[in-house]
């Protein structure tokens, strides 16, 4: 959908330097240039790829605010007294949503850091979706005081999105809308949803938790948005459209060069829309005729200080004279199918070896090809995609088939689901179980040759030190006990012989909650030993079945012979 930017303010500049500015803006914004996977030039932020979906970005590619920022610096801030002039007006961001920005943008560089999110560039993109969640007109909160609803995606002039959420979100259970200040569609927000304000909802009206879940959005795929390719890439990926990367990019650098905080409701409303034909665009192109559709009523108050969408009006039928949109292959997707996956277990840390492989195909068994499938990992568990996320979105092949990147255990042992869904289509989904065992080792190793020898009532000079290895490679953070054992047929503690000591000095002979490091080694305290002598055997164990035993000696000091006198001397 390419954007018409439409009437500069009142009084700011005449038509004729409105199109210089934006010519202006579209060089001084254009993607530069770099090199692909296979070391191809390739032009950053062009034009929507073939493969592009709507329903694979945060907004489905809905309309927007095409409002340009001031011409001069937004520096110095308004003081009182000062005459609200429009650059001090549009430099001041209302409080709530600037506080929403910003504490996402820290919740990032924690999560995130090699990401490199500012809070300017979600400030630029709420500026372009919502004009500030309208102003900032937001409760105390975060949520707005009523919902932001994009037009019906129906293909009707924009992208054709069918119902994902019977009208959960948006209210409509006909066709998805994008809903709230950041404006993502009900499928995006689904996996991408966050809750930023931590009241348990996760809720795309919500200033709060809509500002982390495009922050967390913008950085997903490991991109770092400090380099202009990625921060190009992840800007659209939120609304494919170059003219929409040139927009934010004039409004992440006008907020750089100074903003100032405003009282919520005070926001200067935009005006100019990217589906608006009215406007000042320099040679715009024709628009198409659209059939008119019903508005929606306005929101009514639900009596708890919230609101109700209104029922959507089901689509009439098609005008006389109008095409219908043709059928995309994701409309002829019936069923997903395994495609072969091999059964999914791995340690907790490592990757998984197998792949998760889904098959989308029609109701005849055959399969479709550019269909998006989503990978979703459901479920309290600390696995994530090689990616560092909970989701994936991949494009089917000429087979109908998508691969899911590889999994990653978290810590948590146990099963876990990753759901397959087909985005767009309300289909069934395909839930595959993946297990994550305990880190184990099948080795254990000491790391010195010295013998461990005692005397009765002594302390042994070195501590016992051993080198954990599963399958040749270091065995780091394994479970592991040690016990001083009554033979080598009888794993019972000995109740005589060398021992531990805990925190109050007192004796213990078998020591359990212990971890290998890092690097797979584990040493163990220092042992001491009783009165009674001979040879005594220490045992470790880890998780895994790794087993060794080590031979302690507690003896008596042999005597040291004294010298013979000297003969004497003869008189």
């Amino acid at each position: 959908m390419a954007a018409q930017f439409g009437r500069l303010r009142k009084g700011a500049v005449n038509t004729t330097v409105a199109a210089v500015v934006v010519a202006a803006l579209a060089a001084s914004q254009a993607p530069g240039v770099t090199t692909d996977d296979a070391g191809r030039k390739v032009t950053t932020g062009t034009q929507p790829s073939p493969d592009a979906s709507a329903e694979d970005s945060a907004t489905g590619n809905s309309p927007y605010y095409t409002d340009l920022p001031p011409l001069n610096s937004p520096n110095p801030s308004p003081t009182t007294g000062t005459p609200d002039i429009p650059t001090q007006t549009e430099a001041g961001i209302p409080a709530t949503v600037l506080d929403a920005y910003k504490k996402a943008a820290a919740a990032l560089r924690e999560a995130k850091p090699g990401c490199n999110l500012e809070w300017e560039l979600l400030a630029a993109i709420g500026k372009v979706e919502s004009g500030q969640a309208r102003g900032g007109r937001v409760g105390a909160d975060g949520t707005t005081l009523s919902p932001i609803l994009g037009p019906q995606l129906n293909g009707n002039g924009f992208a054709s999105i069918s119902d994902t959420d019977g009208g959960a979100y948006d209210g409509d259970s006909s066709y998805d809308r994008a809903v709230g200040p950041m404006q993502f569609i009900p499928s995006t927000w689904e996996w991408a949803g966050r809750d930023g304000n931590g009241d348990g909802k996760k809720d795309p009206n919500n200033i709060y938790d809509a500002a982390l879940a495009a922050g967390h959005y913008l950085c997903r795929n490991g991109w770092d948005l400090s380099t202009q390719g990625d921060l190009d890439r992840a800007i659209l990926s939120y609304n494919n459209s170059r003219d929409y990367l040139n927009l934010v990019m004039r409004w992440v650098e006008y907020y750089r060069k100074g903003t100032h905080e405003i009282p919520d409701g005070t926001g200067t409303l935009p005006s100019d829309r990217s589906d608006d034909n009215a406007g000042a665009a320099p040679s715009p192109s024709p628009t198409p005729p659209r059939a008119p559709t019903t508005p929606s009523a306005p929101a009514k108050p639900d009596g708890n200080g919230g609101s109700t969408s209104p029922k959507p009006t089901p689509p009439g039928p098609t005008p006389p004279g109008t095409t219908p949109p043709a059928p995309t292959p994701t409309d002829t997707v019936d069923h997903l199918e395994d495609a072969g996956t091999a059964k999914l277990t791995a340690m907790a840390g490592d990757t998984f070896t197998k792949r998760i492989s889904t098959r989308a195909e029609t109701e005849a068994g055959k399969g479709v090809a550019k269909v998006r499938v989503r990978f979703t990992i459901t479920g309290a568990t600390g696995a994530t995609f090689s990616t560092g996320e909970k989701y994936a979105t991949l494009l089917t092949d000429s087979a109908g088939e998508a691969v899911a990147p590889a999994l990653k255990a978290g810590e948590d042992t146990g099963e876990f689901v990753v759901r397959a869904t087909v985005v767009g289509r309300a289909i069934a989904g395909l839930d595959y179980t993946a297990t994550v065992t305990e880190r184990a080792a099948d080795t254990l190793t000491r790391t010195s040759d010295t013998e461990l020898t005692c005397t009765p009532g002594g302390e042994f000079a070195e501590q016992v030190e051993v080198k954990a290895t599963y399958k040749g490679a270091v065995a780091d953070k394994v479970a592991a006990t040690a016990t001083l054992v009554k033979s080598a047929d009888d794993p019972a503690e000995n109740d005589k012989g060398p021992y531990f000591k805990d925190a109050d000095g007192n004796p213990v002979r078998t020591l359990k909650d212990l971890e290998t490091d890092e690097h797979g080694l584990l040493t163990l305290p220092k042992l001491y030993a009783d009165d009674t002598s001979g040879t005594f055997l220490l045992r470790i164990n880890t998780a895994g079945g790794a087993t060794l035993t080590v031979e302690l000696t507690v003896a008596a000091a042999e005597p040291t012979e004294s010298p013979s006198p000297s003969a004497s001397p003869s008189a």
